[in-house]
């Protein structure tokens, strides 16, 4: 959420060509993909709060790094090392997550906990770009850093101890992989391919093709991420109440309309604020319902090793996709990308196998049941 909406920034400032932009994100996933997998075996052998806070270290430094960049080759190695701390930060909030909050309120927490992304779009993006623009493309990577390090203080306070998933002879099992864990694969695989396809050159897009002005696109991402907040909590709460399905329909079926009027359709029908607040708010309302299903489907103590191969699964479809928008798109006069809509009509197609996945999914599962018998805090 940082690097992307930057990326015309530090593309001028270190002679990257825009259509270059999804290797830049690329390589945080493929990144993520790789230590995901190793993850997969390991994670649920550790102590859970131990090895978040180890795992947010190593993002806030990695993510430092990434100001010295001289080139777009000492860029990558940066984005590479944050990719690697990055996932496995990511596996373990979400474990936590499982392991405190009964299944039945478990879209709420989710929605908590994933509101993040969208605080990032409020008060993250608007300010990375206020910071870029007035001391260069590298103070926000060094800001982000210091942000983090202070967070694995925090973490390291505040969480308690977490170490029931320890106390089973199943920890040290090889994880288990049946037809529920694929098709949870199948629904983050088809949600994040279409979205990668376009977020690393959605910032490029916005300014270039639709014309939108750079100075307000802090304010842009602050509109998502408002939008983004709401339907996320939204999202879990339905989720809750009914069944994960609903959201996800409702919201694929509004993402391939912005994606028709806004990218496909050429001149746009949509203005660039329309377009972006509703692809940003309803890809983030139906993640959350993927989530919070996905979380019932291993057992505890494969729980960590499970999201860690998940989130490899994930990683690996964002990296795929990000390169291959790079194929897709070619760069034309004065920086305009050629190849958009193809790139658009694509990603709404891939978004299509979602609702599909999800049902497939809730018939494998049986009826909700309760997590580790572990304190839940008072606002779950």
């Amino acid at each position: 959420m940082m690097v992307m909406p930057m990326g015309p920034d530090f593309a001028s400032a270190l002679g990257i060509p825009m259509n270059h932009l999804g290797i830049v994100g690329g390589a945080y996933t493929a990144s993520a993909t790789v230590v995901g997998i190793a993850g997969s075996m390991l994670l649920d052998r550790w102590e859970r709060r131990s090895a978040l806070t180890i795992a947010i270290v190593g993002l806030g430094l990695s993510t430092m790094t990434g100001a010295l960049a001289v080139g777009s080759a000492s860029l990558i190695l940066a984005r590479v090392a944050a990719g690697a701390f990055g996932g496995i930060a990511a596996t373990l909030c979400f474990s936590i997550v499982a392991d405190l909050v009964p299944e039945e309120r478990r879209g709420r927490a989710t929605a908590v906990v994933a509101s993040g992304f969208s605080l990032s779009s409020i008060v993250g993006v608007p300010a990375g770009l206020e910071l870029a623009r007035r001391g260069g493309w590298r103070a926000p990577f060094l800001v982000v850093g210091m942000v983090a390090l202070l967070l694995a203080v925090a973490a390291r306070l505040l969480l308690p101890k977490l170490r029931a998933h320890l106390d089973t002879k199943e920890v040290a099992a090889p994880l288990p992989m049946d037809a529920r864990m694929g098709m949870s694969f199948v629904a983050f695989g088809c949600a994040i391919l279409g979205n990668f396809l376009l977020v690393p050159n959605l910032s490029a897009y916005l300014q270039i093709n639709m014309g939108f002005p750079r100075e307000h696109m802090g304010l842009l991402y602050l509109g998502g991420g408002l939008a983004s907040l709401a339907t996320m909590r939204l999202s879990g709460i339905w989720t809750d109440r009914s069944r994960a399905l609903w959201p996800v329909l409702t919201g694929t079926v509004l993402v391939s309309l912005a994606l028709l009027f806004g990218a496909v359709l050429q001149p746009p029908w949509l203005p660039p604020v329309l377009f972006f607040s509703v692809f940003m708010s309803c890809n983030a309302a139906r993640w959350v319902a993927i989530n919070a299903l996905a979380s019932r489907v291993p057992p505890p103590s494969a729980r960590a090793r499970y999201l860690s191969a998940q989130n490899a699964f994930s990683h690996a479809a964002s990296a795929v996709s990000a390169f291959a928008s790079a194929a897709f798109l070619s760069e034309g006069p004065s920086g305009r990308l050629i190849g958009f809509p193809a790139l658009a009509a694509t990603a709404a197609v891939l978004g299509l196998g979602v609702p599909f996945a999800v049902w497939r999914l809730e018939a494998m599962l049986p009826a909700r049941r309760h997590a580790l018998p572990v304190p839940v805090p008072a606002e779950f």
